[in-house]
């Protein structure tokens, strides 16, 4: 399985400690991790895969691999700018969203648009006219965050793919 995890380019310990533990859970269970391969969240969980043998894939902004986390396995540039995030959010089975800006906020829409699971921890909740969305599952802890990945994944493979409204 592979599991993007989408998140902000630059945060406090706190949240590094957690995209860590998700990255570690992740390895731990044998699945892949894609992210955007830059700093924050993704060089947090990058170094938590990386420290338990997994592989993590970077899919770069960038033309280049210059400004890539160093914990990447892989990494892939694009050139394509906040364009890549499309592909970050397809290349997952499932999305786990820590903390995050607006670009988070777009992977986290862009999943739900392709009818990926997106589990959420510390990240955005979503409201549509004062009633929340039901669209990001909540988790409370990295283990957590990923066990809901995983049951979720499933579930969409056992339906197959759809595109949300």
């Amino acid at each position: 399985m592979y599991i993007s995890v989408v998140g902000t380019a630059s945060c406090d310990s706190r949240i590094a400690e957690i995209a860590e533990e998700i990255g570690r859970e992740i390895a731990k269970r044998g699945h892949v991790l894609v992210c955007g391969g830059l700093g924050g969240v993704m060089d947090a969980a990058a170094k938590g895969a990386s420290e338990e043998g997994g592989i993590s894939i970077g899919i770069l902004p960038h033309p280049d691999r210059k400004r890539a986390s160093r914990w990447l396995t892989v990494s892939v540039p694009t050139d394509m700018g906040h364009a890549r995030n499309a592909l970050v959010a397809l290349s997952g089975d499932a999305v786990i969203a820590v903390s995050g800006g607006y670009g988070t906020l777009s992977e986290i829409a862009l999943a739900l648009k392709m009818g990926k699971p997106v589990i959420g921890i510390k990240t955005w909740k979503l409201d549509f006219e004062g009633r929340e969305e039901k669209g990001i599952i909540n988790a409370t802890t990295p283990k957590e965050a990923v066990d809901l990945a995983e049951e979720y994944a499933a579930r969409c493979g056992e339906e197959g793919f759809h595109e949300a409204d």
